[in-house]
């Protein structure tokens, strides 16, 4: 664990300095050559970048999988596993169907109607990370959320093993999902067919998932073309520890979290110097003892009080942000930003990356500004429905006429004034 002391400079001081720390620790990233690849060359583009980064030395004849290989993986799974992704779909499935808006009419003054309603985008492309270890849980994340919005079409892309072949996880959530269109594609390049379309692989609406740089990159160039969830980038934690903490329970959250890669920032905040320093000795030798923690960037900072802890939080934005603290309820109603806030003492990270119900799709590297949690909403659009009678026209066609004239569209009026 690569820790850092950070002196208080103000909220919006110290969460810059975080991020720019943050960022020394993540590679240049440029996915402009392969998305012209793929747009050039398409299925062999896929293929070969496919094999080149994720498969090295073996030939991959299709990207796209058999359903009957997921519905094999799903049938071999051990009891436990199977129960787990079948409680954490329950899970999920609750909450994103708690998240469905209801079509809503207004009638305004002048008689006219609008109705607003919701209407689900008709293709998802889902992205489930490879590489470090297999993410069946991201499947269920992305795939429930579109099922419950509507989406008729979700196609599913994975990075293939060593073997070229998807885990049996992953393919095991998919056939526990009901998902049928399945790709052997990681990457940039994944995200560049799903958004351009190859001849195997039918374009998609929308993007959703979690990835690495290289995926980050590619759904920002890709943005406008498709629709994305938001730049989900490397995972993050902030945790803000109160003065009854338990550095073991502290120690072992943000070494979770560093299980992503070194690519992970991690920020601990605390009043009391010793909860900073006996917090920071505990993840220091939890790391040491558990090899498949990663050497991850870990930030110290001691702030004034509890609230400037919040404000902090606030500014940096944190993907997750952990709040152990006795008051911890109250002081998660100021927090404005965070991607997903854990709150209380028995609040780890774990839970919502895995089984409470919320999504671990969120954004990252400051994002939670703009954006949330990945939900049906992502794979759903907004449609106005205007109905305007005699009454209603005549009552607000001068208006229209008056405003277009006076933005040089005269015919507008017209079309306006001709309904009196």
């Amino acid at each position: 664990m690569r820790a850092r002391r950070f002196e208080w400079e103000g909220a919006e001081e110290t969460a810059a300095a975080l991020r720019a720390w943050a960022a020394e620790a993540a590679p240049p990233v440029d996915v402009a050559p392969i998305g012209r690849d793929v747009q050039g060359e398409g299925d062999n583009a896929v293929l070969r970048l496919t094999a080149k980064f994720d498969a090295p030395g073996v030939t991959l004849e299709s990207l796209r999988v058999d359903p009957a290989d997921a519905e094999a993986a799903l049938a071999v799974l051990y009891p436990g596993m199977r129960q787990a992704l079948e409680a954490a779909a329950a899970n999920i499935r609750q909450v994103a169907e708690a998240q469905l808006g209801e079509e809503r009419t207004e009638l305004l003054p002048a008689g006219q109607e609008v109705t607003i309603r919701e209407v689900p985008v008709g293709a998802a492309g889902i992205y489930a990370p490879g590489g470090r270890a297999a993410y069946p849980s991201s499947v269920l994340m992305c795939a429930i959320p579109a099922q419950v919005a509507g989406v008729r079409r979700i196609a599913l892309a994975s990075p293939p093993g060593p073997d070229g072949r998807l885990h049996g996880l992953v393919l095991a959530a998919a056939a526990l999902c009901g998902v049928e269109e399945i790709y052997a594609m990681g990457g940039a390049q994944a995200v560049f067919a799903l958004a351009y379309g190859t001849a195997t692989v039918p374009s998609v609406d929308v993007i959703a998932g979690p990835g690495n740089a290289w995926v980050r990159e590619a759904k920002r160039a890709v943005s406008g073309t498709v629709g994305i969830d938001s730049l989900a980038g490397p995972s993050e934690l902030m945790v803000i520890a109160g003065h009854d903490s338990d550095p073991e329970w502290a120690a072992l959250d943000l070494c979770a979290q560093a299980e992503h890669g070194p690519e992970s920032p991690l920020v601990l905040a605390a009043v009391e110097e010793q909860v900073l320093e006996a917090i920071a000795e505990a993840t220091e030798r939890a790391a040491v003892s558990r090899p498949s923690v990663a050497d991850a960037p870990l930030a110290l900072v001691r702030v004034r009080d509890v609230e400037a802890a919040i404000d902090l939080a606030n500014a940096y934005a944190p993907e997750h942000l952990e709040l152990l603290e006795t008051d911890a309820a109250v002081l998660a109603e100021r927090v404005r930003t965070a991607g997903c806030v854990f709150v209380g003492r028995h609040g780890a990270t774990a839970f919502g990356d895995y089984i409470a119900g919320s999504n671990h799709v969120l954004p990252t590297g400051g994002a939670g500004r703009y954006a949330g949690p990945l939900g049906p909403g992502t794979f759903r659009r907004r449609i106005s429905n205007v109905e305007i009678g005699q009454a209603a026209a005549r009552e607000l066609a001068p208006h229209v006429d008056a405003l277009a004239r006076a933005e040089g569209f005269p015919v507008h009026g017209e079309s306006a004034m001709i309904r009196r």
